[in-house]
């Protein structure tokens, strides 16, 4: 089972870090913060959208939509987060606006809202209901305000930013806490415009004035991450397909599409999917992708909705190459996740527990080539324990991890993590295994990070793996090796 153990601290390794433990080895290049380390740790979390799109079976309002048209008749925000939770979700981020501009909450800044809507007879508020059903099912919540407004009178004038930056600011103080703030890239176009009707284009790199935006988040939700194609906290992998490259870095410089500084809708989207190593921003990848064709419901798509085993695929595909994967389940017009959604959801959630329910190398006797210093702090044993605020400390050179499983044990998936407060050091490792009085190697992989989950073509049997670090650029700090039957 993905553990759902949270350590003592609010942000998981801060604690770590300013302890009185030995001093450890030197961190190597970008570092993680420590809101983008307790983002680490959720790794699957679910887009809720909903807006009045469902309504239209469009994926893109163009903003002269009629508020009345959102009125779900049977919206239960618990039936529609409980499915979330039960696939092991441990977050979800809601379009509190879409491009259309029509706000899911009864926002003071436009008349384009719930508020005007016949939904509960204009006293509803979406936002509301799902933020605290998401809290009663264990689950953090997020926000997605669309920074294009295609209802807006003002998109495209300086008046626009203040609204835009009064929307944050209800969101952020009045449904917190909130774990992620979600900025999309597409920016600008034709639009209603209060009526315009017309083509409005901006300068994605210095319309927004985005330094100054998320200056407010960080302000208001401190604890929060920021996404978008850049960042500043997490960036967008690159496709809607759900899927990281093979090799994929935590750091990265972004780029512009003609070059120079890249900003969100501005941005050279092969970089994305996999990383720079050695760059200079901690910048981990988002996973995103719809688990229908479409990122709005549509009754059309019922019978094309992905199932648990393309789900797991995708999973090893994101959280297995050290990605998170973010997976949207739009509502229905009932307000509720259709039962096709549901299904392949509780069967997705029952394949991962299943999968990753026993942990073949927990507690197992583990010895190391080298270690960084003598002690508890850096011994070769705090891979296996469980956790990840312990780790082996690897000396200089070659380093190499066994895990003598104290029996043979049968096994088709290795997981391995880095200690990620000292960054990203290891390139790239290879797994052996035990067989006939000699190691045998079943498996390499590269860029570790915060997870690695390393498939094997078949299953292998044997009484103990190694795991050698075949290059890196700085001594290895590796927090877990855990081995499953898949």
């Amino acid at each position: 089972m993905i553990s759902r153990r949270r350590f003592s601290a609010a942000l998981p390794f801060a604690a770590t870090l300013a302890s009185a433990a030995p001093k450890g080895p030197a961190p190597f290049g970008a570092l993680p913060s420590a809101r983008q380390l307790a983002w680490h740790e959720l790794e699957f979390y679910g887009f809720l959208h909903f807006t009045v799109n469902t309504f239209t079976d469009k994926e893109w309002g163009y903003g002269d939509e009629s508020p009345n048209l959102f009125n779900p008749t049977e919206f239960d925000a618990d039936r529609m987060v409980e499915p979330l939770a039960a696939a092991g979700m441990k977050g979800v981020i809601l379009t509190c606006k879409h491009h259309d501009g029509f706000c899911l909450w009864p926002t003071r800044t436009t008349e384009h809202c719930v508020r005007n809507s016949a939904w509960r007879g204009g006293k509803g508020d979406a936002v509301k209901e799902i933020s605290e059903a998401a809290r009663r099912h264990g689950l953090k919540f997020g926000v997605y305000l669309s920074p294009w407004d295609r209802n807006n009178a003002h998109y495209g004038r300086p008046e626009y930013i203040e609204t835009y930056r009064s929307q944050l600011r209800e969101l952020l103080t009045q449904y917190g806490p909130i774990y992620e703030v979600w900025h999309d890239g597409a920016n600008g176009g034709d639009g209603f415009y209060g009526g315009a009707r017309e083509k409005r284009q901006i300068d994605r790199k210095t319309y927004y004035d985005w330094p100054k935006t998320w200056e407010l988040t960080r302000t208001l939700a401190p604890n929060a991450v920021i996404f978008s194609d850049v960042g500043p906290d997490v960036r967008w992998v690159g496709n809607e397909r759900g899927i990281a490259n093979e090799t994929c870095w935590a750091t990265i410089d972004p780029v512009g599409r003609e070059g120079g500084p890249a900003a969100p809708g501005d941005v050279q989207e092969k970089d994305l999917t996999t990383g720079h190593r050695g760059g200079k921003r901690w910048l981990p990848a988002e996973c995103d992708v719809s688990i229908r064709p479409g990122w709005f419901w549509h009754e059309k798509e019922n019978g094309r909705v992905k199932s648990p085993e393309t789900l797991m695929d995708l999973y090893f595909k994101s959280v297995g190459r050290g990605a998170s994967f973010l997976l949207n389940v739009p509502p229905d017009r009932r307000g509720l996740l259709n039962e096709a959604d549901v299904q392949s959801l509780r069967g997705f959630g029952e394949l991962v527990r299943r999968t990753f329910g026993e942990n073949l190398a927990a507690k197992a006797r583990a010895t190391a080539s080298s270690v960084f210093a003598k002690g508890r702090a850096f011994r070769a044993e705090n891979a296996v324990d469980g956790r990840r605020d312990t780790y082996w400390a690897a000396g200089d050179g070659p380093a190499e991890l066994t895990v003598d499983l104290g029996r043979e044990a049968s096994f088709n998936i290795v997981r391995l993590r880095e200690y990620l407060p000292l960054g990203q050091r290891i390139d790239s490792v290879a797994v052996d295994a035990w067989r006939d009085g000699g190691w045998k190697e079943i498996a390499q992989a590269t860029s570790i990070g915060a997870c690695r989950l390393i498939r094997l073509a078949e299953p292998a049997a044997s009484t103990k793996i190694r795991v050698r670090v075949t290059k890196a650029s700085a001594s290895a700090a590796i927090s877990e090796v855990a081995v499953f039957k898949g």
